[in-house]
């Protein structure tokens, strides 16, 4: 499931960070900031009309990310099939 698609409120873990094109550097940005693999992950508010910007909790730091940003972080919510 991708971040962007995942329940509000949902507590989710990273599983991966995907491409774009080769060198993304917004991909990398991701990484850098704590989106890797095994870190545990919450979507804590969408914004107006379930859109931009995603406010999204890594430990106790929030990140507000662009839907389309989101949409590269892949991520398992706990209690998901």
């Amino acid at each position: 499931m991708r971040l962007s698609d995942a329940p509000k409120g949902a507590q989710a873990v990273v599983k991966t960070v995907t491409d774009a094109h080769p060198a993304d550097p917004i991909a990398q940005r991701l990484r850098d900031l704590g989106f890797v693999a095994g870190e545990p992950v919450r979507l804590v508010a969408r914004g107006p009309l379930g859109g931009d910007p995603l406010l999204i909790q890594i430990g106790s730091t929030r990140f507000a990310l662009r839907r389309n940003e989101a949409e590269r972080v892949e991520v398992s919510v706990e209690g998901a099939a």
